[in-house]
């Protein structure tokens, strides 16, 4: 019982201090305003890093949500616009984590290959325990959520929105 406790109240404490790590903040831009990620290595370092690869490079740039399913998630991050697409980079193994899947937090799409995870993510609007140790959890929204709100919902939308930028807090202008 004391480890629950004990991780309720120094969990917090880590997510602040991360929030504050050039390194470890996404950036991204959309048509309403900014969103700032805490992104959490504690939980997915490899997931991270092709993250913030992926956001250095312009990867994301431009790319629609083209699954927005109201009330669940906004996903993103396939340049194909397809929900079929990815990077070229291999793909990633699991890093499956007790972290919960909750308003804002930022989850690594995949197909029914636990192992499958690439470029695209998603970003809950709403808790979601049924994901809970099925995906993997590598950052949380701490700042625009209400930019999120905004996403015009669609499967895929009929105009859907685009990721103007996206870029590692330390990287960006």
């Amino acid at each position: 019982m004391f480890a629950i406790m004990a991780s309720l109240v120094f969990l917090p404490a880590v997510a602040s201090a991360q929030g504050n790590d050039p390194d470890n903040t996404l950036y991204l831009d959309l048509k309403d305003g900014r969103v700032v990620i805490q992104l959490r290595p504690d939980l997915a370092p490899n997931h991270v890093e092709r993250v913030k690869k992926l956001a250095s490079e312009g990867f994301y740039d431009g790319i629609i949500f083209h699954r927005v399913i109201d009330g669940f998630m906004a996903q993103t991050g396939d340049p194909t616009g397809t929900g079929r697409g990815g990077s070229n980079e291999p793909d990633l193994a699991q890093e499956f984590s007790p972290a919960p899947f909750r308003r804002g937090t930022l989850g690594m799409a995949r197909s029914s290959d636990p192992n499958s995870a690439n470029s695209q993510f998603f970003i809950m609007f709403a808790d979601g325990d049924w994901l809970n140790g099925q995906y993997t959890v590598f950052g949380e929204v701490i700042d625009g959520m209400q930019y999120i709100d905004n996403i015009t919902r669609g499967e895929p939308p009929a105009n859907p929105d685009k990721i103007v930028k996206m870029r590692v807090a330390k990287d960006a202008q």
